[in-house]
């Protein structure tokens, strides 16, 4: 039988790129445009984008092979997915502690090795380098492609709960969530120490799990509703005193509110609050841009909707070239002026890297 390919949300695509942009931001090393990020604000920030709509394109994406192909082959793309995401990783950590090498020493007399808590690995490179192939040595720089490779493992389990049993899955994951909250599900993040990763994937595939079935239709997606939209946006306005830092400058009440609730908005194993926060922004931010995205229009947004159908290569360059800009703007005095143009040269690149990795999907080379 032949099945209909299904067409891309253009939402997803471009808060993908949108949440992109953000994730270089806030992974260069004291930029002054991080305080303007939505993370300063409230309790989720573009991590939660990225789990959450990852989420929705692997729903496209393997859910598709499933119906088509049946287990097996779900299990093999799966498994194809992971091998690729493992040596993205393995490349990612090999360039950036090469870089930072290279670097040598901040204005500060810190190391640049040192500021990544790389120390570890350049004394005693021959026992980390098997942590790091079997992801029992994650620093926290590179934390969060392991802890996508994990919630990919998960997969076939719950797609096949649902097949077998409507509500399974949903009790696999908030079982799992739960069994997070109370330190169960752990992992190590290096063999020194007792560290654990710092996104623990059994708490955040919760998220991910929630934008995969209900991009797959299991979970029906709310329509607009007036209370429910008030519900949301109080719901954002509310957090934002015991979110930023500048309320709880100007009283220690929001200080210690915000301490006593750190449990809900613990971002290691994903507080309750966190995910309640994003969905209610992801409800705002859905029906702001109209039904299907439908206000989705211009050449900004077609720009941003190419960055974030090939989100994993532009996550990976940002990565990559968010601390060589850290490096330059050391060197340039972060000015407000150096500042721009780093970001600026940071999103430029970004967006070439996404044309031009969609130019090599086309296989030019074959017309």
């Amino acid at each position: 039988m032949k099945t209909t390919k299904r067409p891309r949300d253009p939402r997803l695509d471009f808060f993908r790129g949108v949440g992109m942009l953000i994730i270089l931001i806030a992974h260069i090393p004291d930029d002054g445009w991080a305080l303007w990020i939505p993370a300063r604000f409230g309790f989720s920030d573009a991590t939660e984008m990225f789990v959450f709509q990852s989420g929705m394109a692997s729903a496209i994406a393997f859910g598709a092979t499933y119906d088509r192909n049946g287990a097996i082959a779900l299990v093999a793309r799966v498994g194809q997915r992971i091998w690729q995401i493992f040596w993205a990783h393995i490349a990612v950590f090999i360039v950036v502690t090469a870089l930072m090498v290279v670097a040598g020493t901040r204005y500060d007399g810190v190391s640049y090795i040192e500021s990544l808590n790389l120390v570890p690995f350049i004394k005693d490179p021959g026992h980390l380098l098997v942590g790091l192939l079997t992801l029992t040595y994650v620093p926290n720089y590179f934390d969060i492609l392991p802890m996508y490779i994990v919630i990919l493992a998960l997969m076939p389990l719950m797609v096949l709960a649902s097949r077998f049993q409507h509500y399974l899955p949903f009790v696999i994951m908030i079982g799992l969530w739960l069994a997070t909250q109370f330190g169960l599900t752990r992992l190590p993040a290096e063999p020194w120490s007792d560290r654990p990763w710092f996104f623990d994937p059994f708490g955040w595939q919760l998220l991910f799990f929630t934008g995969f079935f209900l991009m797959r239709g299991v979970l029906p997606a709310p329509g607009y509703d007036r209370r429910l939209m008030i519900a949301a946006i109080a719901m954002v306005v509310v957090t934002v005193p015991f979110a930023w830092v500048r309320f709880q400058e100007v009283h220690p009440f929001f200080q210690t509110a915000a301490s006593h609730i750190a449990f809900l908005t613990d971002k290691t194993d994903f507080g309750l609050l966190r995910f309640v926060h994003f969905m209610a922004l992801c409800y705002i931010a859905a029906h702001l841009v109209g039904e299907n995205g439908s206000r989705l229009r211009g050449p900004i947004v077609r720009i941003l909707t190419v960055v974030g159908q090939q989100s994993l290569a532009v996550f990976i360059t940002g990565m990559v070239i968010a601390q060589p800009i850290g490096i330059a703007l050391d060197h340039a005095g972060r000015t407000v002026s150096a500042e721009i143009a780093g970001n600026l040269v940071g999103f430029a690149t970004l967006i070439a890297t996404a044309y031009l990795v969609r130019w090599f999907k086309t296989s030019p080379w074959k017309s």
